[in-house]
């Protein structure tokens, strides 16, 4: 589908100025440093259209600027198809994967082993590949889908009401295999839902100093062992420690997927010429 998006009827100008038989090799390349994701995508893309993969760094392998990613060879026609889609799905998966790293990496310097974990703030339809560059990142994907955990939001509470109802509610209907995850504004209704039995708290767009609170609560109630934490909403790489320090388990960052730059490639190409005999 991709291909096809991008593709059309077929690549014009190719097809007006280069030979159908012409074949090339060509490199994909890092122009700046980072981890690099999408590779198995692109690798699978090149060979949809019968371009031969020579060889190709890992998912997950660190790149300096100039390192070649993939190198290929075939029609020249099919690696110039190919070339902008490989490169996007590259680009936009090594930039996740890259801004994810450099979160764990910070939190695992400063000793902490809090972990980072994406939201479900996907481009449409890209959610698989936004999802598997945290995953490469070393992050968690959180919920993939919304049939993947309960987890009780704001709007389901102003629909229903408090919050111990609405977990009461869910642990009477959920499976015992279905973990409770309820988001919260307040310390106070922190403390109820860990109270209530859910498995873990999500503190809502709460700054350092209520987070703070919300943990002594927590443990001045007994409930601090019996749930995880997490804190999302405005949590960035430049805070990240902040939130860390005060003990939650997880920090979720929506940046991740919805506002990290692409990493910078590009597609070096050039002829097979036959050797003279």
């Amino acid at each position: 589908m991709f291909l096809e998006e991008d593709l059309g009827f077929g690549d014009l100008t190719t097809e007006l100025l280069l030979p159908p038989e012409m074949q090339a090799k060509a490199w994909v390349k890092a122009k700046e440093r980072g981890i690099v994701a999408g590779v198995q995508e692109a690798v699978l893309l090149f060979e949809l259209e019968g371009v031969e993969v020579a060889e190709s760094l890992s998912d997950g392998g660190a790149v300096e600027p100039g390192d070649a990613v993939i190198a290929v060879k075939g029609p020249a026609k099919a690696i110039l198809g190919v070339e902008r889609t490989a490169l996007n799905i590259l680009a936009r998966m090594s930039g996740i994967a890259t801004a994810t790293r450099r979160m764990v990496e910070k939190l695992d310097k400063a000793g902490y082993s809090t972990r980072v974990a994406a939201t479900r703030k996907t481009a449409p339809g890209l959610r698989y590949f936004d999802k598997r560059a945290v995953s490469i990142g070393g992050g968690d994907t959180h919920r993939t889908r919304l049939d993947d955990a309960v987890l009780i939001k704001d709007n389901h509470l102003a629909l229903l009401g408090s919050v111990s109802e609405a977990v009461t509610l869910a642990r009477k209907r959920a499976s015992f295999t279905r973990k409770i995850e309820v988001e919260v504004k307040t310390p106070a209704e922190a403390v109820e839902a860990a109270l209530a039995h859910a498995d873990i708290i999500m503190l809502d767009n709460m700054a350092p100093s209520q987070v703070a609170e919300t943990m002594r609560d927590l443990q001045e109630e007994g409930a601090r062992e019996k749930v995880l934490v997490e804190a999302s909403g405005g949590v960035t790489e430049e805070n990240v420690l902040d939130y860390a320090r005060l003990g939650v388990d997880i920090v979720s960052v929506g940046a991740l997927t919805h506002s990290s730059k692409a990493m910078d490639l590009s597609l070096d190409i050039g002829p097979i010429r036959e050797e003279a005999t």
